[in-house]
């Protein structure tokens, strides 16, 4: 399947829709453990994106340098930078493409993963939102190219939010409250399984149990 300019502007602004929605959420969760803020700064980069969007952009990387122009205007915490380097390497790496196929996905995950960790300085592992990006990196690549992405996408955030709840925070201020963070979701890694929800187009008053 084909992603053309125009629907990724579409899926954006579902993600942007659904941010908007469980921000309180994100702040209540980052409290526990951080600053409190994560919400805040994901719904302003919602916002700003959904301000510089636009459906008629000529090509994939216009759509992706947009979103991220965004992301570093409003960037307030280390998730809002980091989703801004997402974009910029996406954009960097489909140089050229007017549309976004399947087999385009998966390396540009592992592109978007690799400048994430050097930019951040974050390790698999540590329980941050690098691991649910490298599980869904990994089961789209062995994912047959006619197969719809996004369940399989959907599923393996679960799990790995599943796995790592029962482990510690080992990066940034949670890391502090190691033992506390035992039990508790990182409120990054649940932050990316509210967009990968609202990518895949569920309802945005629905979430998988």
């Amino acid at each position: 399947m084909a992603m053309t300019p125009r629907e990724l502007v579409a899926l954006l602004s579902r993600c942007t829709a659904k941010i908007r929605q469980v921000s309180p959420e994100l702040n209540e969760l980052d409290g526990r453990l951080g600053d409190g803020d994560l919400g805040a700064t994901l719904e302003k980069c919602a916002r700003l994106m959904d301000e510089g969007l636009d459906a008629s952009a000529p090509d994939i990387p216009s759509v992706f340098n947009a979103a991220s122009m965004t992301c570093v205007r409003a960037s307030g915490s280390s998730f809002g930078t980091l989703l801004g380097v997402a974009f910029f390497t996406a954009a960097k790496k489909s140089a050229g493409k007017t549309t976004l196929e399947n087999g385009d996905i998966p390396p540009l995950l592992d592109d978007i993963l690799a400048a994430l960790m050097a930019r951040g300085g974050a390790s698999l592992g540590d329980k941050t939102v690098l691991d649910p990006l490298d599980a869904v990196r990994r089961a789209l690549s062995e994912t047959p190219p006619g197969q719809d992405f996004f369940p399989v996408a959907r599923r393996a955030v679960k799990d790995t939010l599943a796995e790592f709840r029962r482990k510690p925070n080992k990066i940034g201020r949670a890391r502090m409250f190691a033992e506390r963070s035992v039990g508790l979701d990182d409120p990054g890694m649940v932050a990316f399984s509210y967009l990968v929800d609202a990518a895949a187009g569920l309802a945005i008053n629905q979430q998988e149990v």
